[in-house]
């Protein structure tokens, strides 16, 4: 396990460990780049809060025959992007769609807590550019209508830092409704949690994406 500090505005930055397979994938990254005649492709993410990811896929026969990712943020995003492209090559559409993000991780060697988030981007680029392969090929787009069950389903892809499980399953999401493009959250963490504002900066990430969502209002309370 390596440690890994920066500085930013002249302070010191929070030390965050590395697994020595994390540190070499982002080092000498698998599959980084592009496929110029894509059957699939995706991007998912935003510069703008921090974690982008693009995926490219080449299908032959329900099998994917080869895959390209490209990355913005952190030594994480680039390490799980170039795991999960090293684990989806070969692998037919539907073992490509079981791969999770805590498969990743394992794969890694595990990854800090705070950085859990960049496994599942991935996972939701590649599923996001095999929806586009097969939105291809049929000739029917795959929608979904905002409901308070799709907004439920995007919150389990919120991990929660101290404990690596999402923060749905660990009961912190204690109200939910949408009504007229504004969805209101109430979440249960300590006002003195370290991951409150990193829960909260990813809950709006998530949300804010969504087809017809116009303002998300979220409430801190402790139970």
């Amino acid at each position: 396990m390596r440690m890994v500090a920066g500085y930013e505005g002249g302070k010191a930055l929070a030390v965050i460990k590395y697994s020595e397979k994390v540190l070499e994938h982002f080092r000498n990254p698998k599959n980084i780049g592009m496929i110029e005649d894509a059957d699939g492709q995706s991007t998912v993410g935003s510069p703008a809060c921090g974690d982008q990811v693009s995926m490219f896929l080449k299908i032959r026969e329900d099998r994917i025959t080869d895959i390209k990712f490209l990355s913005y943020g952190c030594a994480s995003n680039i390490a799980t992007g170039s795991i999960i492209t090293e684990m989806a090559k070969g692998k037919t559409l539907t073992e490509a769609k079981a791969i999770t993000w805590k498969n990743a991780v394992d794969e890694l060697g595990g990854l800090p807590p705070v950085k859990i988030h960049c496994s599942v981007l991935a996972i939701d680029g590649l599923r996001a550019a095999i929806q586009d392969y097969e939105e291809k090929t049929t000739g029917i787009k795959q929608e979904r209508k905002v409901d308070e069950m799709m907004i439920l389903d995007e919150l389990k892809k919120v991990i929660y830092p101290k404990n690596g499980i999402n923060i749905v399953d660990t009961n912190m999401i204690r109200y939910l409704s949408f009504e007229e493009g504004v969805i209101t959250i109430e979440i249960s963490i300590e006002e003195t949690d370290l991951f409150k504002q990193n829960v909260l900066e990813e809950i709006d990430e998530h949300l804010e994406v969504l087809p017809g969502v116009r303002k998300i209002e979220i409430k801190v309370v402790e139970y």
